[in-house]
């Protein structure tokens, strides 16, 4: 029996996004470890059967000192627990996951970036002075080998083969972590039009490169026309990311009668069923789960022509609406078109569904992530069918 440890910055990202792998590594007969700082889901992976371990990170520490003792107590566990394969997710996860795994002499290194979060997509002085570093400090844990990268998108993939980050060969485009489609049901083709007030959602962490200004400075201006559209926000602030926002701000914009906040929701099955039209005008992401999440339900989506928002919405008017990243005016007037055109928004919902389908369901990524660490299998080791790293 092989030993995978899959490492992420939160609990709660194992939890809603990886823990299908966990079962499948599981179902073949793996050992598997989640490890993660702190938090409220890592009882819950202990009751479900996982071994879980919590993680001295602080996620916002520049700290050289208390980094590099980190890494130290990453090498120290991944040794004591003769891994065969850590897969790490996230940028400081992954690189500081290798870098242990590489101390502790681990076979087999996976890493996924999703997205290149607040350093690449901030236009602060402290996130451009960053990059260089980061960009320095990439190279050194990601590369090597026995070591594989996974991006969401064709975007991070073209940026790490031209700034040479990693070799070319251990690139493996493997688009989201995968949706489990048959939760998230289609409202009947055949069901009757509505002509309620337009439900529309935006659900991701309350950061403002979401484009959660650009929410809020549309729900204002249509508001201002009358229209009776609901606008929901659901999720909550990240303390641990410097884009968050204060909890104050949210809860003044619900005071202003702009929009419904429902902080998070564990029940997203539900919510959905009661959404009219999913949005994002995100910056940048790996592969958005929210987007797809919807898209199985066959809701119609609007989203930015952004990497990794344009993977789910590729052709404007057809599987989604495209809108310019920070155009709050484009993104209010894609609100306008589908509140007046209701039968464009079942249109475009179902082809939505029809492509989270055949490309975003959770089985066909699991698969797909399987194939990776089977390259990184050293040839000696079993054959699928026994205790090996399998498709």
């Amino acid at each position: 029996m092989n030993k995978v440890i899959l490492f992420a910055n939160t609990d709660w990202y194992l939890y809603n996004f990886r823990l299908s792998l966990a079962y499948r590594l599981r179902d073949m007969g793996h050992e598997v470890v989640l490890i993660s700082p702190p938090g409220e889901y890592g009882p819950r992976l202990r009751e479900l059967g996982f071994r879980w371990h919590a993680v001295p990170m602080i996620r916002r520490s520049l700290n050289p000192l208390r980094e590099l003792n980190l890494v130290l107590w990453l090498a120290r566990l991944f040794r004591e627990e003769r891994a065969a394969l850590v897969h790490g997710f996230t940028i400081k996860s992954a690189v500081y996951g290798s870098l242990g795994a590489k101390l502790a002499g681990v076979p087999a290194r996976v890493n996924s970036v999703a997205g290149l979060g607040y350093v690449f997509t901030s236009r602060d002085l402290k996130a451009r002075m960053l990059r260089p570093v980061v960009r320095r400090v990439l190279r050194l844990a990601l590369d090597g080998d026995g070591c594989a990268l996974i991006l969401q998108n064709p975007d991070d993939v073209q940026m790490f083969k031209t700034a040479r980050l990693v070799d070319e060969s251990a690139i493996h485009l493997i688009k989201g972590s995968g949706v489990n489609c048959s939760r998230f049901k289609a409202r009947p083709a055949d069901a009757p039009l509505s002509r309620e007030p337009l439900r529309a959602l935006l659900a991701a962490r309350m950061l403002w490169d979401k484009g959660i200004a650009e929410f809020i400075d549309a729900a204002r201006a249509l508001k201002r026309e009358g229209r009776s559209i609901r606008f929901i926000l659901a999720g909550m602030p990240d303390a641990g990311n410097p884009a968050s926002i204060e909890r104050a701000t949210i809860e003044g914009w619900v005071a202003e009668g702009l929009v419904e906040w429902r902080g998070h929701v564990s029940d997203m099955p539900a919510l959905l069923a009661e959404t009219d039209v999913m949005v994002l005008p995100s910056y940048r992401e790996g592969l958005p789960k929210s987007l797809i999440e919807a898209a199985a339900c066959a809701l119609p989506l609007i989203t930015t022509d952004a990497p990794g928002c344009r993977e789910v919405v590729s052709v404007n008017g057809e599987d989604g609406l495209i809108v310019p990243v920070r155009d709050a005016v484009a993104l209010a007037n894609a609100l306008r078109l589908l509140d007046d055109d209701r039968a464009l928004a079942r249109k475009l919902g179902l082809a939505a569904r029809d492509k989270a389908l055949r490309e975003f369901d959770e089985a066909i990524v699991i698969d797909r992530t399987l194939g990776v660490y089977q390259t990184l299998a050293p040839a000696h080791q079993a054959a699928p069918s026994s205790v090996g790293i399998a498709r």
